[in-house]
């Protein structure tokens, strides 16, 4: 394909589907994720203010709370108003630009939230273990660091990613089984070999995500062995109370991550509406 009938074929906007299957419920179904993502600004945009105005909790861990509560908004703020007016107007189509935008916001952010969740467990480790070190350690310019380092982890990992992906010619049908545009769908869409594009992205979310999974397992056995050596039992259990909510952040992450990725991967025989239901939910 010449360089300039690529140019005019990736002009053409993208069109997704929503939850196919299921697109006379697109109006019922778009209530709950309107009321989710009004929850989200508020209660995300109230964790920022609180923060910042509460003198008291100028400290690391409310630091990476506020981390992951603009993750969240730019995360959920990249996908639902789009998903919102495929659901309420039947607008299903995205411009070229807008779909790999998108994209770039989905996947930087996912590694980026990885990152910051490593970063927790480091600074929850190093509470436990060595809390004579903490405070000199983990000081707040040093947290700012590590937040930095992980949006640029993040970013740097998807750049070549995306140029991968945009070089591609994209003559097939546009349509995107589901309501956002993401890595697995985008791809598949091409009619060059995009067997690069697939290579990388295994490559870089196994030395992201998974080498944060790894370390945070790592972290927390090591945290989980300090605490069971605690004499007493009301100390243990308010270590573990402590950190309670981030395990589950954790778990919800990475195992939601895990859904996905398999989901998109391969079919295991579900129909594209229940497919599509999973994707949007995780």
């Amino acid at each position: 394909m010449s360089a300039s009938n690529q140019s005019n074929t990736n002009s053409l906007p993208f069109l997704l589907l929503g939850i196919p299957g299921l697109e006379t419920l697109h109006m019922w179904i778009s209530i709950p994720f309107c009321f989710m993502y009004i929850t989200t600004l508020l209660g995300n945009s109230m964790v920022l203010l609180t923060v910042r105005v509460d003198e008291s909790l100028q400290d690391q861990m409310y630091y990476f709370m506020c981390m992951l509560a603009a993750i969240e908004l730019v995360f959920s703020t990249a996908v639902v108003p789009k998903m919102l007016v495929v659901f309420w107007l039947d607008v299903r189509e995205f411009a070229f630009e807008g779909c790999f935008i998108q994209l770039f916001f989905i996947h930087t952010f996912t590694a980026v939230e990885s990152g910051v969740l490593l970063a927790m467990a480091f600074d929850w480790y190093i509470a436990i273990c060595n809390p004579l070190r903490y405070t000199t350690f983990l000081t707040s310019s040093r947290t700012t660091q590590i937040g930095l380092l992980a949006l640029a982890r993040g970013v740097a990992f998807m750049i070549p990613l995306m140029c991968l992906l945009t070089s591609l010619p994209y003559c097939k049908t546009r349509v995107i089984p589901h309501s956002y545009c993401e890595h697995m769908a985008v791809m598949e869409l091409a009619c060059a070999d995009p067997s690069l594009s697939n290579l990388y992205s295994i490559i870089v979310t196994t030395l992201s995500v998974g080498s944060d999974s790894i370390f945070i397992t790592f972290s927390y056995g090591m945290i989980l062995r300090s605490v069971l050596r605690l004499s007493s039992r009301e100390a243990r259990l308010k270590a573990l109370s402590t950190r309670g909510s981030h395990i589950s952040i954790i778990l919800m992450f990475y195992t939601g991550g895990l859904f996905s990725m398999h989901l998109q991967m391969f079919s295991l025989g579900l129909n594209p509406h229940t497919q599509s239901w999973w994707w949007i939910s995780i």
